[in-house]
């Protein structure tokens, strides 16, 4: 059985799967950085070079490989639930945690990442924000089966939670 974390940029996702791997004794693995790693460039020349498209499909390449394996904190790309598919392929083996924050503290957490392309054309990054989570959230609703708000809560806190709530599933 795999942790599967999912929620959008900022909410805590790869140093929680880091701290929760290492407390369980489990594998990371963060499907971003495997497809940055499989690719040989960052996402945003992915996303400049090949499109969206082209992104979302070597993503959804990774989850189906993923949904086959166990033992492993997976931590997704905030797009991941954009394809029904990809949370089929995944939550086939696991637990599925939604790590939820306001649009105040993704902004605070991600204003100075360049690493990552506009989702969306003609929007302010606030704007973006607000409009992507919007069209998002239903998705990360429906396909979690536990959220945990990280707001106000430290990575280490995130991670107890996540962690208790495992060993007592």
């Amino acid at each position: 059985m795999n942790i599967v974390l999912i929620g959008y940029r900022g909410t805590g996702k790869t140093v929680v799967g880091e701290i929760i791997a290492a407390r369980l004794g489990m594998s990371y693995l963060s499907m971003d950085a495997e497809i940055v790693k499989k690719a040989g460039m960052p996402i945003s020349q992915i996303v400049e070079t090949y499109g969206w498209k082209t992104f979302r499909d070597m993503e959804s390449k990774k989850a189906k490989t993923l949904g086959g394996q166990d033992n492993i904190i997976i931590d997704t790309g905030g797009g991941i639930i954009e394809r029904a598919e990809n949370m089929k392929a995944l939550q086939a083996n696991a637990r599925i945690f939604w790590l939820k924050a306001s649009v105040e503290t993704i902004v605070s957490r991600i204003q100075d990442d360049t690493e990552r392309p506009a989702l969306m054309d003609g929007k302010t990054f606030i704007d973006e924000i607000e409009d992507v989570l919007q069209q998002r959230i239903p998705k990360y609703k429906n396909a979690a089966h536990y959220e945990i708000d990280t707001d106000n809560l430290a990575p280490e806190q995130v991670a107890d939670r996540i962690v208790n709530i495992w060993k007592n599933r």
